[in-house]
């Protein structure tokens, strides 16, 4: 074992006596901005005119289920903040002035009318105050920050032109399927 640790200790001595901190600094901004250049960090699309499909107009889903103002709607079973339907949007479109997150987070809900589950996304719109009206904290499937696709405790106006929350839309983007 003592040779083990001299061969250490004059391998770090050796290499502390050809190189400097500036040197080895260097080197380790080197490779961390060319792996950050490598590895996409997050999965958001920040292309201002990327092709993007709009978000779908839920014609599949069929019946009344209820008041998208109240936090008891179908829809609302992950949501966390203000329903734009109580802030001069609808479920599925933001309010004039404020602008759709390009990045979400999903859950899935029960439609009450037809039995099925609903692959359901909550875009936040940003750009203008918080409404204030209509605050929901149904947390259904919420998983830890560490699983951000299904967090609702994240501020997902980041990928924006401003960061402001104002409020959350509820669409419909499939139906849920068993495995």
């Amino acid at each position: 074992m003592k040779t083990f640790d001299r061969w250490i200790e004059n391998s770090a001595r050796g290499m502390a006596r050809r190189t400097s901190r500036r040197h080895l600094l260097a080197r380790l901004g080197g490779l961390l901005a060319g792996s950050a250049a490598a590895l996409p960090l997050l999965p958001v699309a920040r292309g201002e005119g990327a092709n993007r499909a709009p978000l779908p107009l839920d014609a599949d889903v069929e019946g009344d289920a209820g008041d998208p103002t109240k936090c008891e709607y179908w829809r609302n079973c992950a949501i966390d903040g203000y329903a734009c339907a109580c802030c001069g949007g609808s479920p599925t479109q933001c309010p004039p002035g404020s602008e759709l997150s390009r990045i979400t987070w999903i859950g899935t809900c029960r439609h009450p009318v037809d039995g099925r589950d609903y692959v359901i996304s909550y875009n936040d719109c940003c750009g203008k105050s918080p409404c204030g009206r209509c605050q929901c904290n149904r947390n259904e499937g919420d998983r830890p920050v560490y699983m951000p696709a299904k967090s609702n405790d994240i501020n997902w106006c980041q990928g924006t032109k401003s960061n402001i929350y104002h409020c959350t839309i509820t669409a419909v983007i499939g139906q849920a399927v068993e495995d």
